[in-house]
């Protein structure tokens, strides 16, 4: 990749796991407004999808951009189960008519780090609340250095049956200088776990651009991921923004590619995945023929949200935790990110809602144009209200054009293959918000390659 194009284009830009993105939501958005979503959800439209979030680690991972915090003790841990438990039910109490459920998905910090028996009685709640089936997709984030035989056997009791594992590297310096140790065997260990319980849709997320990573690391990595079997993997770029999370200046001591490095590491990755027979899938995820999301992907259901690419077509997402963003037909919502102030709201027995957005009819198509250009490279704006209404942006596409990263055919929009990864900076420019004419607002970005 010419350098000159990374300088130009390898600035920050949003990830789009969300139209409007987070950034740019606002504190109108309350516990009283999310109520009253609530209460005109029905079944008619379609399932929801419910979001867990679990806030806490045994251990900082300096790399970690994630909302979560440090504890050895169970107690909190305990004490915010029980708040999990009671906002499903305030929750639930405010939906008119009981709703299926198409997909569950416990995130982190590290949700394995719950007990067992609050992890069986949290989906317990759920499906006392909820209609799951056994279709119903369930998926785990998981530490392996962590997991549990008694933990795995609560998930399979209960019915998960996807589980996302944090590999990010497999090398013992690059280990060391991000703080997680987890030797081959640790994560082999916890895979060979899970498959003896019968759950064997298991993803594996990988790091480029760590400190201390090589070329050679990063690409050993790989080949023992791949040999591991996973189902799914994900491929991310290392974010580094200590101005967001100060643990990060740890970090800053240790060698880091710079930006030609980091496309160098993504691209050299992407490649030898395809080796091993992976298929990538929009901008960093790959996975093996006949996987729900290659089949997605060729149906042009491919779906994005938080948790990156799906199969989840759901309109719904309800969030449950500090700090969580769920979606709804009329807007996004987010929870207090602090555990304290989650805790009041829920013990007062209110939304713990401290901001979001609304959506009007122009965040609903440009939303469609992003999402459709994160994951299937391609775009019609016919289906979009027609080109003629987005002038000012094919004229900022063309200037992408000639640089080779986009084509333009009349109302179509797409991104040749060796531009792949640059479609957020071409989905950016459907991103009425930073291009607002008070230019930017909302926090800082990660680097677009």
């Amino acid at each position: 990749m010419d350098n000159d194009l990374l300088s130009k284009y390898g600035g920050p830009v949003p990830r789009y796991t969300s139209y409007p993105t987070a950034p740019h939501f606002h504190d109108g958005i309350g516990g009283g407004t999310y109520a009253q979503w609530l209460r005109a959800l029905r079944p008619a439209g379609g399932p929801v999808s419910l979001y867990l979030h679990v806030p806490f680690c045994r251990q900082l991972c300096t790399y970690c951009g994630c909302n979560t915090k440090i504890t050895r003790q169970y107690g909190p841990v305990a004490d915010y189960a029980d708040l999990l438990a009671r906002e499903i039910a305030l929750v639930a109490r405010e939906i008119p008519e009981r709703l299926a459920v198409s997909h569950v998905h416990f995130g982190g910090g590290t949700p394995n780090i719950l007990a067992p028996d609050d992890f069986v009685l949290l989906l317990q709640r759920l499906k006392r609340a909820f209609d799951i089936s056994p279709e119903t997709e369930i998926a785990v984030e998981v530490d392996p250095r962590h997991l549990t035989r008694d933990m795995v056997r609560a998930m399979a009791s209960e019915g998960v049956n996807r589980v996302s594992m944090g590999v990010q590297d497999l090398n013992p310096e690059v280990q060391q200088a991000i703080n997680r140790v987890q030797p081959l065997g640790v994560v082999s260990g916890a895979i060979e776990m899970l498959r003896d319980a019968g759950i064997d849709r298991i993803n594996l997320d990988l790091m480029y651009g760590l400190p201390e990573q090589t070329m050679e690391r990063l690409l050993r990595t790989v080949d023992l991921a791949a040999d591991l079997g996973a189902q799914r993997i994900a491929l991310f770029g290392y974010a580094h923004v200590p101005w967001m999370k100060t643990h990060q200046r740890l970090l800053e001591k240790f060698a880091r590619a710079g930006a030609h490095g980091r496309f160098e590491q993504a691209e050299a990755a992407a490649l030898r995945l395809a080796e091993h027979g992976y298929r990538r899938i929009g901008l960093d995820h790959f996975a093996r023929p006949g996987d729900e999301l290659l089949t997605a992907q060729a149906a042009g259901d491919l779906r994005r949200n938080f948790q990156g690419y799906t199969t989840d077509t759901a309109e719904t997402v309800l969030a449950f935790g500090a700090s969580s963003i769920g979606r709804l037909p009329q807007g996004f919502v987010q929870n207090a990110p602090d555990v304290g102030g989650y805790r009041r709201a829920v013990l007062a027995d209110t939304p713990a809602t401290v901001k979001g957005v609304a959506l009007d009819d122009d965040d609903r198509l440009r939303g469609g144009i992003i999402e459709a250009l994160m994951c299937d490279m391609a775009v019609d704006l016919d289906r979009f209200g027609g080109a003629a209404a987005y002038g000012a942006e094919l004229a900022r596409l063309h200037e992408l054009a000639a640089d080779g990263l986009v084509r333009i055919d009349g109302a179509k929009v797409s991104v040749p293959e060796a531009a792949r990864p640059f479609m957020r900076v071409v989905a950016a420019q459907f991103d009425g918000y930073l291009h607002a004419p008070a230019g930017p607002k909302g926090g800082r970005h990660s680097m677009a390659v």
